[in-house]
């Protein structure tokens, strides 16, 4: 009989590291440890484990049995399993005090170091990151990425880096990116890093910002919030003036300067970045509305596949047809896109989108 191991080599209530593999393959390793039956479900639940592991060690507050059903996608009983066999063969699995009735665990940092690898796939999708970044106009995020795929590259094994490398080269060869139309102003990478650091630290921020229709340079006062990046790149920022005093958009091309006060500011507890750009449809904020689109029934198919909205609700009609319904706001970047379904869409509601479309409705020879 061979001692038991788990397919990441971990014998049983020992520490992970602390033994060397014998000459088995990780196939007859698995089935001594798992039994004869059912391989793939077994190893899928080895692969499981491992996956847990890694969890454990990245969660500094540690992980509930919560979070490691929705993580994983489990029932509660299944995820008490998990979390047991991870305190079997992970004697170093501690338990957090947080001070709260629900209890969390974590693994040390540094248990599981020998056992993270970076495979070719990983590594290109970083690389394909940090392209759709340049692609969009976000250099400081795709300078910080080529930075992070460095540093993950110098930490491969010599061994490892000469089997990887072959097969990154030929994901990322097979790897392209459809060009995005429209402006690409540029945008300095000195004023969105000293943005970042001051949304880090809640500082107040002078900005030299030019108006797009005036053209004119004014000084304004911001509360930087974040980012919204879309055809456009902005900051989110509330706007501190008698006259505004509210959330605001800032077009970071028209940033043409600014100075970072030691003054601090509070966030608006009620804020949520993700709820503010979910009220539009693109980037421009108003009111939300209802609006309704009605899809030609040959066109029905194709506009099913596509999240216009995240408060979308589609209805098939009896005719084929798909009419969706939505609660947005920015009804001229709906015509925006509207327009690129000619003639197999119409505005049902409201009568001023409708009356935006009608004209622009082309007999296109071919779907979005």
């Amino acid at each position: 009989m061979v001692t038991s191991i788990l397919a990441i080599g971990v014998k049983s209530g020992h520490h992970p590291f602390s033994m060397r593999l014998s000459h088995l393959s990780i196939r007859e390793r698995m089935r001594d440890h798992f039994g004869h039956g059912g391989f793939a479900v077994r190893y899928e639940k080895a692969d499981n484990l491992l996956q847990l592991a890694l969890e454990l060690q990245a969660a500094r507050g540690g992980l509930s049995l919560l979070d490691i059903e929705q993580k994983f996608g489990v029932g509660r009983r299944t995820a008490m399993r998990m979390r047991d066999a991870a305190m079997r063969n992970f004697p170093q699995m501690e338990e957090v005090d947080t001070g709260e009735r629900t209890k969390r665990w974590r693994l040390p940092t540094g248990t599981l170091d020998r056992l993270v690898a970076f495979t070719a796939e990983e590594l290109a999708a970083l690389e394909a990151a940090t392209r759709l970044f340049e692609r969009d106009n976000r250099e400081d995020e795709a300078a910080e990425l080529a930075t992070l795929g460095a540093k993950l590259r110098a930490l491969l094994k010599p061994e490892v880096a000469r089997r990887v490398e072959p097969d990154l080269e030929a994901l990322l060869e097979a790897e392209g990116l459809a060009m995005r139309p429209g402006p690409r102003p540029r945008i300095d990478i000195s004023v969105v890093e000293e943005l970042r650091q001051a949304i880090m630290a809640c500082s107040k921020v002078k900005i030299r910002y030019r108006n797009r229709k005036t053209k004119k340079v004014n000084e304004r006062l911001v509360h930087p919030y974040g980012f919204l990046h879309g055809h456009r790149n902005y900051l989110v920022a509330w706007h501190e003036n008698p006259k505004a005093n509210t959330v605001a958009l800032f077009a970071l091309p028209q940033i043409k300067g600014l100075e970072l006060t030691n003054e601090p500011f509070v966030r608006d507890p009620g804020f949520s970045l993700e709820e503010y750009a979910a009220r539009s449809f693109g980037l421009f904020q108003s009111a939300p509305f209802r609006t309704v689109w009605k899809f030609a029934p040959d066109a029905a198919d194709d506009a099913e596949e596509f999240i216009f909205h995240p408060s979308q609700i589609m209805d098939r009609q009896p005719d084929g047809s798909l009419l969706v319904t939505l609660m947005a706001a920015s009804d001229l970047e709906m015509a925006w896109h509207l327009y690129a379904w000619g003639d197999k869409v119409e505005v049902v509601e409201p009568a001023e989108l409708a009356e935006m479309v009608h004209e622009q409705r082309v007999a296109w020879s071919s779907t979005p």
